[in-house]
């Protein structure tokens, strides 16, 4: 039980540690951006000022470019053209260290070009606004700005479509490079900073976006935020049971030692010295078993679940993280068992030889309530013994009820995150998007184009957009979701009911309007990523989404606040298989439930692991405590048994109770865990 209970906590503890430690030590080594400053065109003048803020401590500009690589799949390449390697540093894996002066290199992607099979010295060519560069691969690495990333022909992380590539400022065909990000570390919060901005730059710059907002880094904090919750909790209830089942065991392992103890006595040993040998074969026993858990929990469990983190999430190392609690648990493993020994052994060991020998006396009952009514003598006398035995051992009734509860609790919330991922996969895929087939469309793809692939399939037509949304001081980004008149689209409510949101009418998700601190009436402001023009809305609904955080307007309204509609995607009712001009990628919805079963892969680990220990565990613990309430009074089943009882009766007696604890148990657990 020590060593189970050490070994869940800490393995557990060692892998949502290793997150932050993994996260924290790779973010310090590539010195990654406080904020992005994203503007259309940012020369020196812009960098001048940004460096004259009290707050910046340092600044660096690059141009970021999408791009194709010449493959036949035609991957998104996302192309960096650096002026200098200080924030934000490319993480050099294989091959030459990046060198600014060289025009002629390119530093890649490690993930695409193991997907590609590239290697050092090869070169590959990249096509971007109407140009195409061929550079050949001086080193392969890791970007933090790259931690996770999707492209839009992947809902996942899909290497061999998509990548990035460090280049220097001399590698851009044109001498003078249209920089359009800057990288800044700061001091202070970053509200505060972004006032200072607004305050001074207003005009100068299109939108900021601080760390705790960029993509990556908010993607790999969540999932950092979702493995601490599940750890925080569950191991926690794993330690508790291992100590209360550790609390019987050890007091019916001492009590089954009554007569050797009175023996000792008898010949002469000295109280200190039977009770230092009860003591210490707790404590060694204990001892043993929690060392072992501390020092497996956190070398085996951890690179169990990094592995499925790794196909995720691109980074150069995983650290198994660690914790002073893992030190502390493990000495009060070891401090309960001591003292659970000393107080068990003292009782017995303060009474005279001849008492100590002899049986302990068992307990004397009274007669409650329930034994005074008239239904009493109804019960069978199986029922009847049952009730007053746990009268007489309501510790071990209590803990036999604990016990069960809490492993059941466990178990129960374990499956309910697996129906809990289930149910929101439906309410994704089949109550708010009930099309077949999503086709994502170019950018720069006619409303001609647009008009006949939507004609053709059968579709309707989409717009989807990344936007930055603020209410007082809180700024978040977010997705705005335009509505033609669209049935294969439903928004939903907390429900999944179906609400319709009128042509005239602003509805934010209910994350999104947690997260701002807004509700209906309230009035918030936005815009879309890349364009400096803010609007101010009204908030008319609340919709729920699963994933998308954001807000939900129609056409009709965007073209009301002076915004143009540009269609995204044609989603259709029909399985689509053709090719068309202007289509980036076509998603049937076997693929779109395919790619969610990915993403939820690494959580479904966990819980699995956390089922399968807590089944282990209820197994544990009513083995023990089944072999505790045997001992504790099988001098009344010899009684029962003198008088003629039978062996199948005296089993039913105890399998009995211990139905009735587990009962109990099961049925307070199952609502907890439901609710945990």
């Amino acid at each position: 039980m020590a060593f189970l209970g050490v070994y869940v906590f800490t393995g557990f503890g060692a892998e949502s540690f290793g997150f932050e430690e993994t996260s924290s030590t790779y973010y310090g080594e590539t010195n990654l951006a406080d904020g992005w400053i994203y503007a259309s065109n940012i020369d020196d003048d812009f960098v001048n000022k940004v460096n004259d803020l009290s707050s910046t401590k340092d600044s660096e500009r690059k141009l970021i470019v999408n791009s194709i690589a010449d493959f036949d799949n035609d991957p998104d390449i996302t192309l960096h053209f650096l002026e200098d390697n200080d924030i934000s540093k490319f993480y050099l894996v294989k091959g030459e260290k990046f060198n600014l002066s060289d025009g002629d290199g390119v530093w890649l992607d490690i993930r695409f070009a193991e997907a590609k099979n590239l290697t050092v010295g090869d070169n590959i060519s990249f096509t971007f606004e109407g140009m195409t560069v061929e550079k050949e691969i001086k080193g392969l690495g890791y970007s933090p700005e790259h931690l996770y990333q999707t492209s839009d022909s992947s809902m996942i992380p899909d290497y061999d479509k998509m990548g990035f590539a460090y280049l220097s400022y001399k590698a851009f065909p044109v001498s003078d490079v249209p920089y359009n990000v800057l990288l800044v570390k700061y001091d202070g919060n970053s509200s505060n900073y972004e006032k200072q901005l607004d305050d001074d730059l207003t005009r100068d710059y299109s939108s900021f976006l601080p760390r705790a907002q960029h993509p990556s880094f908010a993607e790999f904090q969540d999932e950092t935020e979702q493995h601490q919750m599940m750890t925080d909790v569950i191991p926690v209830i794993f330690i508790i049971i291992s100590m209360l089942t550790l609390l019987t065991t050890m007091t019916r392992i001492i009590n089954n030692q009554r007569m050797q103890i009175g023996v000792l006595k008898a010949l002469g040993f000295k109280n200190r010295t039977i009770m230092f040998h009860y003591i210490s074969y707790g404590f060694w026993m204990v001892l043993a078993g929690s060392i072992l858990g501390l020092i497996l929990g956190p070398l085996t469990l951890p690179p169990i679940m990094f592995e499925e983190m790794a196909d995720l999430y691109a980074i150069p190392y995983w650290l198994t993280g660690f914790n002073i609690s893992f030190i502390v648990v493990t000495l009060l493993m070891v401090v309960l068992a001591a003292l659970i020994s000393y107080f068990a052994c003292r009782n017995i060991v303060n009474e005279s030889s001849s008492s100590a020998i002899r049986p302990k006396i068992p307990k004397v009952s009274t007669s409650g309530f329930l034994e005074k009514l008239g239904i009493w003598k109804k019960f069978s006398f199986n029922v009847r013994w049952n009730y007053r035995d746990a009268k007489r051992n309501k510790f071990r009734a209590l803990m036999s009820i604990v016990g069960v509860m809490a492993c059941t609790l466990i178990i129960v919330a374990s499956f309910g995150c697996m129906d809990g991922f289930d149910e929101m996969k439906e309410w994704e895929y089949t109550d708010i998007n009930h099309y077949s087939s999503k086709l994502v469309l170019e950018d720069n793809i006619t409303a001609s184009q647009i008009d006949y692939i939507a004609d053709d399939v059968g579709g309707e037509k989409l717009m989807e957009s990344s936007i930055e949304i603020k209410s007082g001081d809180i700024k978040k980004s977010g997705v705005i979701t335009v509505l033609d008149d669209n049935k294969l689209y439903t928004p939903t409510d907390d429900n999944k009911n179906p609400i319709s949101i009128s042509s005239n009418e602003v509805s934010i998700s209910t994350k999104m309007a947690q997260l701002l601190g807004v509700g209906v009436g309230d009035t918030i402001k936005w815009h879309i990523m890349g364009s400096d023009k803010w609007i101010s809305t009204k908030v008319d609904k609340i919709h729920s989404d699963p994933t998308s955080q954001g807000i939900i307007v129609s056409k009709e309204k965007l073209d009301d606040l002076g915004l143009n509609y540009t269609a995204t995607s044609v989603i259709s009712s029909h399985g689509v298989d053709k090719n068309y001009s202007g289509v980036k990628t076509i998603f049937s919805m076997d693929s779109l439930t395919d790619s969610w079963d990915d993403m939820m892969e690494s959580s479904m680990t966990i819980i699995y692991l956390l089922a399968a220990f807590a089944s282990l565990l209820s197994v544990i613990v009513l083995y023990n405590l089944g072999l505790l309430s045997f001992t504790e009074i099988k001098r009344e089943f010899a009684t029962l048994k003198v008088l003629g009882f039978k062996s199948s009766q005296l089993r039913k007696l105890l399998l009995t109770q211990n139905l009735w604890f587990t009962t109990i148990g099961f049925v307070i657990g199952v609502p907890l865990g439901r609710e945990v």
